[in-house]
């Protein structure tokens, strides 16, 4: 059943009744959710607006069917920023999960090879590509890294903290533990297995996200009964409140 939390998700149920029903029909059995922060904070550049953690939290919290909305973001140490941001988490009442990020130092160092190899393309670029790009190509790419030396950046940092065994570890001890129903906020193919293995043991899954953004993996899951929620469709639920059309 939904009770909403604020005021103005009230209003705002009362003016969008049917995405209200929509989510309803999906969230009709005891239900967790799953949030994939480091895939979902990205989208913003396709959407045009961010998803607010709080203002989620409160829509999320607006269904009695919800049990637990877990939250997995890296923390990177002695940044007052990220710490900040845990803390807020917690403080918004979501179940957090974190680790360090870890961060690799890459040199693009090109002082010492000729215009011509692939020695520090090779870090950025997959093989495959890195084979079809004509010589030219390549040189242009080095010039350029000598150009960023010139400016003195002769280092890049390259930033991963992945949470995808964390998530599918967490989904099957707790569908073993009695939830029914689970929704992944994430696009990443990574999460085909999991959600496969949810819906042969005869859960509920869904997938809320945005078409643009989601694996092919993924998609293919529709025939076997993945639900695919666009989240554009609750955005007045839960983007920045600068971002909302109404007042």
């Amino acid at each position: 059943m939904f009770r909403p939390k604020t005021q103005r998700i009230d209003q705002l149920a009362k003016s969008q009744p049917h995405r209200i029903a929509e989510l309803e029909q999906i969230l009709d059995r005891k239900t967790n959710v799953y949030i994939d922060y480091a895939n979902v904070r990205p989208w913003s550049e396709k959407l045009k607006w961010h998803v607010d953690p709080r203002r989620l939290k409160q829509f999320l919290d607006s269904f009695d069917t919800i049990h637990s909305v877990k939250f997995y973001v890296g923390t990177l140490g002695g940044d007052p920023e990220s710490e900040r941001f845990a803390k807020e988490i917690v403080g918004y009442g979501y179940d957090l999960k974190t680790k360090p990020v870890k961060i690799k130092r890459i040199s693009i160092n090109a002082s010492s090879i000729p215009p011509n190899s692939a020695d520090i393309l090779k870090n950025f670029i997959r093989a495959p590509l890195l084979r079809s790009l004509k010589l030219e190509a390549i040189e242009y790419l080095n010039r350029q890294l000598g150009n960023l030396n010139r400016q003195g950046v002769t280092v890049l940092e390259d930033r991963k903290c992945n949470f995808d065994v964390e998530i599918g570890r967490d989904i099957l001890v707790d569908e073993n533990q009695g939830i029914e129903g689970v929704i992944l906020w994430s696009g990443d193919s990574d999460f085909a297995d999991p959600l496969t293995e949810s819906l042969a043991a005869g859960k509920k899954a869904s997938l809320f996200a945005t078409p643009r953004v989601i694996a092919s993996e993924l998609n293919e899951l529709r025939k076997k009964g993945l639900t695919i929620y666009d989240i554009q469709k609750i955005r007045e639920f839960i983007c920045w409140k600068r971002e909302m059309h109404g007042p």
